[in-house]
């Protein structure tokens, strides 16, 4: 799998995160698609960090990772790991 499928399905996954865990799809709608190597996918929110807006949730995203993958895989059929960039 490349990057540009996980991107063009990308809508797809956060309405189905959206669906099941409307708490999850707030921490991860505006996340962009950094990279994708060995089934990981990275995740980059410095955008959302530059505006130091209300909608930062950096502090609550681990808990919610297992909600994104699983949309993720209910998508694509794929198991993929997220990871937020550094």
């Amino acid at each position: 799998m490349e990057i540009n499928q996980i991107r063009q399905s990308w809508v797809e996954i956060l309405y189905v995160l959206e669906r099941k865990n409307h708490i999850a799809w707030l921490v991860f709608f505006d996340a962009r698609l950094a990279e994708f190597n060995n089934s990981t996918l990275t995740l980059d929110f410095s955008d959302s960090r530059k505006f130091a807006s209300a909608h930062e949730y950096g502090n609550i995203r681990s808990d919610h990772v297992k909600a994104l993958e699983a949309a993720i895989k209910e998508v694509l059929g794929a198991d993929i790991q997220v990871v937020e960039k550094q």
